[in-house]
């Protein structure tokens, strides 16, 4: 937490705070390290850089300039804001030259900052491995899993959530995409059948979409650039739902931990 739609709503937010071609004033460090050192031998190297855009790469929010890619992970706690004043668990202060002033803010430092030159994206660690987003229907599709789930023996619900084979589906969004989809998440992935794949895609790019569209959800921390909270967790089916009657059947929701997380699932609507 925060997952792809709250990454993709937070990036949205950002986007509609910087201009276009602002030059950065100065990047401060408030610190020497979140879950990574902060790349403090790039603090002179940035300003006077213009920034370009702003774009998404699974749970990665990029901020592209002249020369380099500033490239933000927000963890579990992390959030961005247009601020001046400074507050308890404040960590990194972008300044623009238009006078915007973005803050980092971030209680259990699990989130991650770096500077990389551009050239060297696509060979970082961070991003060598990536799989598909989610919801580009010409790369993420029910053919594309159904041929990367033969022979994979793990849980389904663990198998969508490698990042491997496909960006952004965390703990969440995976539980709602398995139940829209009728699949229990114990099931082995190697058993989808080519019409569960295709449910599956659909499910996942629909859960996705519905989310982003109201704002993410918001369980425990997580907050918009605006500073406003989610609202799809209003719309929760199964996910935080443990022994409750089921939204469309009135079934049991059971829930278990699986390969650490908590999963939640209906026993009527998902066979």
């Amino acid at each position: 937490m925060p997952e792809l739609p709250e990454v993709e709503v937070v990036k949205e937010g950002l986007k509609k705070l910087i201009k276009p071609t602002d030059p950065i004033e100065q990047i401060e460090f408030l610190r020497k390290d979140l879950r990574w050192n902060l790349p403090h031998s790039f603090t002179e190297k940035i300003k006077g850089q213009k920034i370009l855009k702003l774009f998404r790469r699974a749970k990665y929010i990029l901020l592209e300039t002249e020369k380099f890619y500033l490239i933000s992970h927000l963890g579990m706690t992390g959030s961005w804001r247009k601020d001046t004043q400074r507050k308890q668990h404040d960590h990194i202060v972008l300044s623009l030259e238009s006078g915007t002033q973005l803050i980092y803010n971030d209680p259990r430092r699990f989130g991650v900052f770096d500077i990389i030159v551009k050239e060297t994206l696509k060979k970082d660690k961070k991003f060598v491995h990536l799989g598909p987003e989610p919801l580009l229907v010409d790369e993420f599709h029910g053919t594309y899993l159904f041929s990367k789930s033969r022979r994979r023996k793990v849980p389904i619900k663990a198998f969508i959530m490698d990042q491997k084979v496909v960006v952004g589906v965390g703990n969440i969004y995976a539980s709602e995409a398995l139940f829209l989809a009728g699949i229990r998440p114990l099931a082995s992935a190697s058993r989808l059948t080519k019409v569960q794949s295709e449910k599956l895609v659909t499910a996942i790019q629909r859960v996705l979409k519905a989310a982003i569209d109201l704002g993410g959800s918001s369980i425990r921390d997580y907050k918009q650039a605006s500073g406003e909270s989610g609202g799809f967790q209003e719309q929760h089916f199964v996910y935080g739902r443990g022994q409750q009657a089921c939204r469309k059947c009135r079934g049991l929701i059971r829930s278990q931990f699986l390969s650490g997380r908590n999963t939640f699932w209906c026993v009527k609507c998902q066979k």
